[in-house]
């Protein structure tokens, strides 16, 4: 039986070295990168860990499973394991996602399941061809993400699109206590882009818990209704819609890593969001709060504010490459 991990320790090559598939001393097969993997790999905790910080250590274990030498840093390669060409996905959900890319037929699909206490249980290698099977549908969904810099000052547009700017009615002090945040906008209580700023901008400073690794939804909850407070509602409301908050066509984004995940709507895709008294949103005319958090202990501060309209959106925070395409396939076993 050829000991791939030994050969390949021997040869000096990276992870990012290129490979023959051909190679029959140093490529390893599908079935048995799958066995080494497992070996190495199962049962490893990654417990308390922030996601980018399971992230490395995964690529790590990986890399002293199959023999190669720990670089300092990974590069954002495509794939990320370009001398074997596989990927590596770590997660609970048996839906699996491929982020900004089409499923690729020729690279393979490692994918490790976790258990609720995050130890990895199992350990599933599937080839591209093999994956795209699993789309019931045979299209790709599309989603988006952005890349945030982070600028060190608080940003506000000059101001609101045209069309959310030529709608308002202006009052000296729009009041939010007789609405909701799930209400749709009322032309005398949408507030202007700089009046959000305003009252938003006090958050700067303040923190929010950071309770685990995987609890965005309950950090992003707890920053969704400081926000309502703030905005001056009496209530805080979340639907899961898009946006977070459509009386004020505010959508809003914690960050603690350099990419924003936009989901279904991308700022400059045309699409209408909403429409009142024969007026239409379209994603344009959406604000975007988001907030660049870093994370302190058992907190996240939020150190500072980019609030930018849709039409300004890509000024700041560019789109990936592809408008963020990616492959949702439905239920893959990895038992």
């Amino acid at each position: 039986m050829i000991n791939y991990p030994h050969n390949i320790a021997q040869s000096n090559l990276s992870i990012y070295d290129p490979i023959n598939p051909e190679d029959q001393y140093l490529y390893i097969p599908t079935n048995v990168l799958e066995n080494i993997l497992s070996n190495h790999m199962l049962g490893l905790s990654l417990a308390g860990l922030p996601l980018r910080t399971r992230s490395k250590v995964v690529k790590q274990e990986i890399c002293a499973a199959l023999g190669y030498p720990i670089p300092r840093s990974f590069k954002k390669t495509k794939p990320r394991f370009p001398g074997q060409n596989f990927d590596v996905y770590t997660q609970k959900s048996m839906n699996v996602q491929i982020w900004n890319e089409d499923i690729d037929g020729n690279r393979r699909y490692v994918f490790f399941k976790v258990s609720e206490t995050d130890v990895i249980t199992s350990v599933k290698v599937i080839t591209g061809d093999i994956l795209a099977q699993y789309d019931r549908t045979g299209t790709l969904t599309k989603k988006y993400q952005a890349t945030m810099p982070s600028f060190g000052r608080n940003i506000c547009s000059s101001n609101d699109s045209p069309t959310v700017e030529n709608w308002i009615v202006d009052e000296k002090e729009p009041l939010l206590l007789e609405t909701t945040p799930n209400n749709y906008p009322c032309r005398n209580q949408l507030l202007r882009i700089n009046e959000i700023y305003r009252r938003l901008l006090p958050m700067v400073g303040k923190s929010i818990s950071y309770i685990d690794a995987i609890q965005e939804r309950n950090r992003g909850a707890e920053l969704h209704s400081m926000i309502c407070q703030h905005l001056g509602y009496s209530i805080y409301e979340d639907d899961g819609t898009y946006p977070d908050i459509i009386n004020q066509l505010l959508e809003v984004k914690l960050q603690t890593s350099p990419t924003i995940d936009l989901g279904l709507h991308s700022p400059i895709d045309g699409e209408c969001i909403a429409s009142v008294e024969n007026t239409h949103f379209y994603s344009e005319d959406i604000r975007y709060a988001i907030f660049d958090g870093e994370l302190c202990g058992s907190h996240i501060i939020l150190e500072n504010l980019y609030l930018v309209t849709g039409e300004d959106f890509t000024n700041y925070f560019p789109l990936f490459r592809g408008n963020g395409t990616n492959g949702a396939c439905e239920k893959i076993s990895v038992n």
